[in-house]
């Protein structure tokens, strides 16, 4: 292998870590930051918004 190939592997790779990352700050930690500080706008704590953040959670787990 190149040193070309090497280098657009670590991109790619640190691009869907990336998105892994987003994948978990999305579904995972901005509805439970928002639940426990009390915002307004926030859902409400049930059994859909556990299922909801475990699901982007392991999405972004799989990516990862």
């Amino acid at each position: 292998m190149n040193q070309i190939h090497n280098e657009q592997t670590k991109l790619l790779a640190t691009g869907l870590n990336n998105v892994a990352v987003a994948f978990v700050v999305i579904g995972g930690v901005t509805p439970v930051t928002a639940v426990s500080f009390g915002v307004a706008s926030a859902p409400n704590l049930s059994v859909g918004t556990v299922a909801f953040a475990l699901i982007w959670f392991g999405t972004g787990l799989g990516l990862h």
